[in-house]
């Protein structure tokens, strides 16, 4: 391959017929390939490399601390999970297809960031957007845009992913400014996109960090109208302990 034609492939972004150009060569020498057969070859390869490539940059833009992914989830260590149900909601991809939202509830360490990060990876391998956000650094951002007037743009960003999850949702208490946005975010989501969240708290703890009874009864009634509810609340840590002898 000259120099010029393989400036003008990577203009036009065909890395992998640059890749494999002397692959291909080789193929059509041998014969074995009508034109129309190599050409399909060659466009059918380009389209996986490219789908794979938006498959890398989706995780990536994700922000996934861990990913993790459904096939090594240790349910062995965890017979009170109830392993069929996740399983049945992570092979039906109902959640995604039908805008559910997971909400999986437990003590620390349980595996609840474990299973709503490989419920989000199967979405974006599925070629579904999505971001993985603590709860904390969520509301610090919704409370940050407030002070540029940006505070729609952000929700707007949010609200637009296809999965979206919502880690440790409890762990602070929020300023009443902080829980409008969200709940106006968690409107903005409604029947519309898959939220997972996860929490350390069960829903009728959720007011004592909310700090208000009216706006904690309606984001819990549109939560839980279209979802499933992961009930972890009797699973053990899943972390390794330390002698502290």
């Amino acid at each position: 391959m000259n120099d010029e034609l393989m400036k003008m492939l990577t203009f036009i972004r065909l890395f992998g017929l640059v890749a494999n150009w002397d692959n291909y060569l080789d193929t059509a020498r041998e014969g074995n390939y009508s034109h129309v057969r190599l050409l399909t070859l060659v466009v059918e390869e380009e389209y996986r490399i490219k789908k794979e490539n938006a498959r890398k940059m989706r995780l990536n833009r994700a922000k996934i601390p861990e990913k993790l992914v459904m096939e090594t989830f240790p349910f062995d260590k965890q017979p009170q999970l109830n392993k069929k149900k996740v399983l049945s909601l992570y092979d039906s991809f109902d959640y995604i297809t039908k805008q559910q939202n997971l909400i999986l509830v437990g003590p620390t360490g349980a595996g609840k960031t474990g299973l709503a990060s490989a419920f989000l990876i199967q979405a974006l391998n599925r070629g579904y957007t999505g971001r993985f956000v603590e709860f904390p650094e969520l509301v610090e951002l919704l409370y940050k845009s407030v002070a540029d007037h940006s505070e729609a743009k952000l929700i707007k960003k949010f609200a637009s992913y296809d999965c979206l999850v919502i880690d440790e949702l409890g762990y602070i208490e929020v300023e009443p400014v902080q829980v409008g946005l969200f709940f106006t975010l968690m409107h903005k989501r409604h029947k519309k996109k898959t939220t997972i969240i996860t929490s350390n708290l069960g829903f009728q703890q959720w007011v004592s960090f909310l700090k208000n009874d009216h706006l904690t009864a309606a984001l819990i009634d549109r939560l839980t109208e279209n979802s499933h509810v992961i009930n972890m609340r009797k699973c053990v840590s899943l972390r390794p302990k330390f002698d502290q002898t």
